[in-house]
């Protein structure tokens, strides 16, 4: 009966870990956090969410140089970002990584990661993980997708497989932005996240 009884209380932990781990960010219909902080982008000009935003609203990524998901999803990014573009929702990339600030994700170390990916949106330093406090985000890559008035319609994963995105059957950022245009409510509005931690300071 104990085994039975401890057994039903992990469970239920694991469960209520996994919705906490969807769903302790902003939630969706929230307001676009610090739109007005200034952030130094890799191009060297300092930049606002809010500058970012484009006519269909903005993506923001929490992304870096180093997380090995970061790195297995690049193709994935690069699609997704183009995409966004091309529906005229403007893109940032955020690197939050301050604990790894003089290391592998320096600024300069980023300027170089942008040119090396043909990146054709802002990357920019989030200075002490202000924006990633802000919302709640906690790994890389994570997607915040806002409409045209600054309010949250999606949160999470690019797409169904962070492991293998090759293997992608669900395209959630894509299908979530499709939706956006055409009026219709987002379906899929939150995914679990699946990356490396924030290297926040300390």
């Amino acid at each position: 009966m104990k085994r039975l009884v401890l057994f039903m209380f992990l469970a239920a932990t694991a469960v209520i870990f996994a919705f906490k781990s969807v769903s302790d960010n902003i939630p969706i219909g929230a307001d676009l956090p610090k739109a007005d902080v200034k952030l130094k982008d890799v191009s060297g000009k300092e930049i606002t969410l809010k500058d970012a935003m484009m006519e269909n609203g903005l993506l923001v990524m929490f992304s870096c140089n180093t997380c090995p998901y970061v790195i297995k999803n690049q193709q994935a990014t690069k699609d997704a970002c183009m995409y966004a573009l091309d529906k005229k929702i403007g893109v940032v990339l955020l690197n939050s990584n301050e604990g790894q600030r003089d290391d592998e994700d320096s600024y300069e170390e980023m300027k170089g990661y942008a040119n090396n990916e043909g990146y054709k949106w802002y990357y920019a330093v989030d200075k002490d993980h202000v924006l990633a406090d802000a919302f709640e985000a906690k790994r890389t890559p994570e997607c915040f997708l806002f409409n045209k008035t600054g309010k949250l319609v999606y949160h999470g994963a690019i797409n169904d497989n962070p492991s293998s995105p090759w293997d992608a059957k669900r395209l959630h950022l894509k299908e979530a932005v499709n939706e956006m245009l055409s009026g219709k409510d987002v379906a899929v509005k939150e995914t679990r996240s699946v990356g490396c931690g924030i290297k926040r300071k300390g």
